[in-house]
């Protein structure tokens, strides 16, 4: 079942939750079959959350991950640890330490099924 969220224009307030920050940017730039993953309960993970988002083509892909950057440094004045995969935009990863959003295009997404990795997990669908 989906979990509705609301889409602002514009963030007020940040209330600390880096996950639902990262959610919004990806709705807003009109992400596709966008899942969060919760990964809090499963042992021998060393993060909180997947994040799986699809982008129509390259372009669409690298407006989410740098729309996703822009949106966390300005309301929660945090950077991705490490950035992967902006070169050739089919699979574009940002490691915000706990959180771990995978930005790909359909193809990719399809091949690597990062949806069916964690299927013991508690997955909300966007």
């Amino acid at each position: 079942m989906a979990k509705k969220i609301k889409v602002k224009a514009e963030v007020k307030e940040f209330d600390g939750k880096i996950e639902e920050l990262i959610l919004q940017a990806l709705i807003e730039k009109k992400g596709v079959n966008i899942i969060s993953i919760d990964l809090k309960k499963i042992n021998h993970v060393f993060f909180d959350y997947f994040i799986v988002c699809t982008g129509s083509s390259k372009p669409h892909v690298e407006t989410l991950c740098d729309f996703v950057q822009e949106t966390t440094k300005r309301y929660a004045n945090t950077m991705p640890k490490h950035v992967e995969g902006t070169s050739n935009g089919e699979w574009i990863l940002l490691d915000y330490f706990n959180v771990v959003v995978h930005i790909f295009q359909p193809e990719a997404r399809e091949y690597y099924k990062l949806d069916q990795l964690y299927n013991d997990a508690e997955i909300t669908r966007f």
